[in-house]
């Protein structure tokens, strides 16, 4: 996330898409056998939280410009305002998808728990916060990254997580999000909207199914409560 995309140098061969995904992949750790561990605590949900909201922002953001570049994709990434662009969309929709997942995971734990909710709702809000406090404002990011951030803040405390619901009613910031953030002409992104905001919440369904294969409720719970009385002011 926090890396330049890897570049040629200009005797280099030209790369060829497939294998630009691929460096680019490698490059920025976008793996998915690196984002797998037990969620048992908050400090393990805060880097889930943190690590796919970075794989479906970046791995979104990449896949549609290469999709709508072509055969000209790697070219993009010697222009250097473009790739100023690039930093501040993947930034924005880092951002995006950490808020659609916090929802999303915290209405999962809280429907399993609903006795615990208030002290559930709590603790991610903190989950939240330090997720955001750790990544800090990125230079790269643009100028409106951090009044984001507080809004992602501000929506994590407003939720009513008993009725969010299983689905994909969290899903409401990324599909929206990459849309308008993506570097891509105004006229052109008329064209995909639909198409990328089904991308988004397809590449979705795969961190749904990875977030309940890793779910391990009772310590989490335990974690999540244990922090919530912790942090509350004395």
């Amino acid at each position: 996330m926090r890396r330049e995309p890897p570049r040629r140098g200009s005797g280099s061969p030209p790369w060829r898409p497939a294998e630009l995904w691929a460096a680019l992949r490698s490059h920025l750790g976008l793996q998915r056998d690196a984002l797998a561990g037990p969620i048992d605590s908050a400090e393990a949900l805060g880097r889930f939280l943190d690590e796919r909201a970075s794989f479906l922002a970046q791995t979104s953001l990449y896949g549609y410009l290469q999709t709508r570049a072509g055969m000209r994709y790697p070219e993009l990434f010697d222009d250097d305002e473009f790739v100023a662009a690039i930093n501040v969309a993947k930034w924005q929709l880092w951002l995006d998808c950490l808020s659609d997942l916090a929802v999303y995971a915290g209405s999962r734990i809280a429907q399993h728990r609903p006795d615990e909710t208030p002290r559930i709702g709590h603790a991610m809000t903190v989950v939240v916060a330090q997720v955001l406090d750790r990544t800090g404002r990125p230079k790269e990011a643009g100028p409106d990254f951090a009044a984001h951030a507080t809004r992602v803040r501000d929506r994590v405390a407003r939720t009513d997580w008993l009725a969010v619901g299983a689905g994909e009613a969290a899903f409401t910031e990324s599909p929206a999000g990459i849309v308008r953030w993506a570097p891509v002409k105004d006229e052109l992104k008329v064209l995909d909207e639909e198409i990328v905001r089904n991308s988004v919440r397809f590449r979705w369904q795969a961190v749904r199914r990875d977030f309940a294969d890793q779910l391990r409720l009772p310590p989490l719970v335990q974690s999540l409560t244990t922090q919530s009385t912790s942090s509350r002011p004395r």
